[in-house]
């Protein structure tokens, strides 16, 4: 049955446009334009009833649409009646119909010149006050709108990364900010359907008139003023029938572009604000001044001035009754034995407290700065690590002081720090020179020196050679720093699972042969954390998934399936060192050493990985000493080790060098250029020229 009614609903709107043709083009009895003018005109009504009764306009989103079809059937109406007009308008008034002849003898009084006035005055109406007012409210409005939709997208993202909105709820309002930049955009175009029908009025009045005056004389026999009275008293009467629908329709769309969005229709919105007893106090004295006046109307004036004084008395009267406020429901009383897990945890892994002077930086009225950059952050992560990167909800924390952030990964405080938010922070990346006057800090993020400088100082510290950035931009490149530090914490099960499913959708026998057999969930999670811990995104997933997928027939364990994958993955580790032309700066240890470190690893039964401390120290060291002219000129290098010995190395360096990759000769493709840049010895290093 509901399939039946929706079928039909659907085939209605088309078997309406085909009626619609066939009165255009086939001729159609009077009682039966009767019935169509009818229809017409409650059309029309029941237009105006909803735009009226609309508390917000998109509640009538498909007001465009409808004004289109209207429009269209009155005027083919308009076509069905001339035709009719001119054929049997010799036969009297009523040979157009009963409405059209009502229309022309009682509400002109039958006298044409009248009809052609009367008609006059409503296109006056029509065309130059409400189409002409209405389409220019409804082009200013389609402007607005568009011209705002960019800032209610911000605002929409500003709210989700606040976690003051789910998902849900910003889908949902983004779809109703493309319906309202449509809507206007629409209402636009729509207006000038409205102003179209008024000229078409007119010109249809002209053409009846004319070929009136034509057919009558020449195909009827008529004189020239029995032709003037049949036809232009029918035409006036056609004219008026179509000119009453075309107005209310007019006056809708003028509702409708006008209104303001609120939580009454139009009727209770106006009453509401008309409601006032000093609106009318004012009225009733003027009107009972002015209707003291001689040679005035006194009785109208008087009744109109007592009127208004009644009205104001009972709206004051009405302010002063007590207001009864309705019974409140019984609450439950809470139970203090009950915890709830709201109490427990907020769900979110990534939170950004901040002190209440910090935030103006997310306030959407003055375009939340901060919420923008910390989007642009997940955004730019989501996509060098492989995988979508949590929400960062930021909230204000009373506890903090104002001008303090503090940056929380899985309830783990990880970054504090202080900005001053009306100030520009200047960094020394080396290069600058001179000093500069203001507060001495330390950029957060890489500890550089830095000093907090006013905003007017901001072009001079940039020529002296100083990188000066904003509080916003030092908190989201702080936040970026952590989060690509900490990725680990960011991946899941529920991230895996993700990945798996937009892996399945391409390589759907890959992801089969993956999980949940031979690895669970919780392995391969293990596995992918740790390649994240060692700074190997996971961009590459398909090609990742294939190696784990042969790795995971040979052993379970996680560390394992890694040391077994790393040597597929050495291109994707060695394209972040180095070009493809360039060679790959490395270390090495000394061959004596390494022996020594291999046998130990052979002879560790439990899998520990430790190196003797007092060795492991010299290690530590020799490989500092040697990477600190590197570091210095930023060039990239990697620490190249036996298989055996790469984990317990890579344990050792990342305490120091934790940005330093430790590999195995089998990562090193057999093609790539390698460049030896210093030897690591027991207690000394050997540096090596190229």
């Amino acid at each position: 049955m509901n399939k039946l009614l929706s079928h039909g609903r659907g085939a209605a709107l088309p078997l309406a446009i085909l009626l619609l043709v066939i009165v255009m083009v086939v001729p159609i009895p009077a009682f039966l334009l009767d019935i169509f003018f009818v229809a017409n005109i409650a059309i029309s009504l029941a237009v105006l009833m909803v735009s009226l009764n609309a508390q917000k306009p998109l509640d009538f989103s498909s007001f465009p649409t409808v004004l289109l079809f209207a429009t269209l059937f009155r005027l083919g109406l308009n076509v069905a009646s001339t035709r009719i007009v001119l054929v049997h308008g010799h036969e009297g008034e009523s040979a157009a119909g009963h409405v059209i002849e009502a229309f022309g003898t009682f509400l002109i009084g039958g006298d044409y010149v009248v009809g052609i006035f009367v008609f006059a005055i409503l296109m006056i109406i029509n065309l130059i006050v409400v189409t002409k007012g209405a389409g220019r409210v409804s082009e200013v409005s389609a402007r607005f709108t568009l011209d705002a939709l960019p800032g209610k997208q911000m605002a929409i993202d500003a709210d989700l990364n606040a976690g003051l909105i789910t998902p849900e709820d910003a889908k949902k309002r983004r779809v109703e900010v493309a319906t309202e930049a449509d809507f206007y955009g629409s209402m636009d175009g729509s207006s000038k359907f409205v102003k179209g029908d008024a000229v078409a009025a007119m010109l249809i009045l002209a053409a009846n008139v004319i070929g009136g005056l034509i057919l009558g004389p020449v195909s009827h026999g008529m004189t020239i003023a029995a032709a003037a009275k049949s036809y232009i008293l029918l035409a006036i009467g056609d004219a008026l029938v179509a000119q009453l629908p075309s107005l209310m329709l007019s006056i809708a769309a003028a509702a409708i572009v006008t209104r303001v969005s609120s939580d009454k229709d139009l009727a209770g919105q106006i009453g509401g604000q008309f409601g006032s007893p000093r609106t009318w106090t004012p009225v009733a004295v003027i009107l009972g001044l002015l209707g003291l006046l001689p040679g005035m109307p006194h009785v109208v004036i008087l009744i109109a001035a007592a009127i208004a004084g009644f009205t104001a008395w009972k709206l004051r009267q009405i302010e002063r009754r007590p207001v009864v406020e309705a019974p409140k429901p019984v609450e439950e009383v809470a139970d203090p034995s009950k915890i709830g897990w709201d109490e427990v945890s907020d769900g979110m892994q990534v939170n950004f407290d901040i002190g209440y002077g910090l935030v103006p930086l997310v306030d959407p009225r003055r375009g939340a700065p901060l919420m923008g950059r910390i989007t642009g952050v997940r955004r730019q992560l989501s996509r060098d690590l492989g995988f979508v990167v949590p929400q960062c909800r930021v909230r204000d924390d009373i506890n903090l002081a104002p001008y303090t952030y503090r940056i929380l990964i899985n309830g783990v405080v990880l970054g504090e720090d202080q900005v001053s938010p009306d100030e520009m922070l200047a960094l020394d990346t080396g290069q600058a020179y001179g000093d500069l006057h203001g507060k001495k800090a330390k950029d957060p993020t890489f500890g550089l020196d830095a000093t907090w400088i006013a905003a007017g100082d901001a072009d001079a510290a940039t020529g002296a050679g100083f990188l000066v950035v904003d509080a916003g931009t030092v908190m989201a490149t702080h936040l970026n720093h952590l989060l690509g530090a900490n990725a680990t914490e960011l991946l899941g099960p529920d991230e895996v699972q993700s990945l798996l499913d937009g892996l399945k959708e391409r390589a759907a026998q890959l992801v089969a042969s993956l999980t949940p057999n031979p690895l669970p969930l919780t392995t391969l999670t293990q596995v992918l954390k740790g390649l994240l811990a060692e700074n190997i995104p996971l961009k590459e997933f398909r090609r990742i998934a294939q190696a784990i997928s042969v790795a995971a027939t040979r052993s379970a364990d996680a560390e394992e399936i890694i040391e077994l994958i790393r040597p597929e993955l050495g291109p994707l580790i060695i394209q972040k060192l180095c070009g493809v032309r360039e060679p790959l700066r490395v270390m090495t240890l000394e061959g004596q050493l390494e022996g020594l470190l291999g046998q130990a690893a052979r002879a560790d039964s439990s899998r520990r990985h430790v190196i003797e401390p007092d060795l492991g120290r010299r290690i530590v060291d020799a490989l500092q000493q040697a990477a600190q002219p590197l570091i210095a000129e930023a060039k990239p290098f990697a620490l190249v080790v036996q298989p055996a010995i790469r984990l317990a190395i890579r344990k050792l360096v990342k305490t120091v060098l934790p940005d330093t990759p430790v590999l195995s000769f089998f990562e090193v493709p057999e093609e790539k250029a390698v460049e030896v840049v210093a030897v690591i010895g027991g207690g000394q290093q050997q540096a090596l020229a190229a």
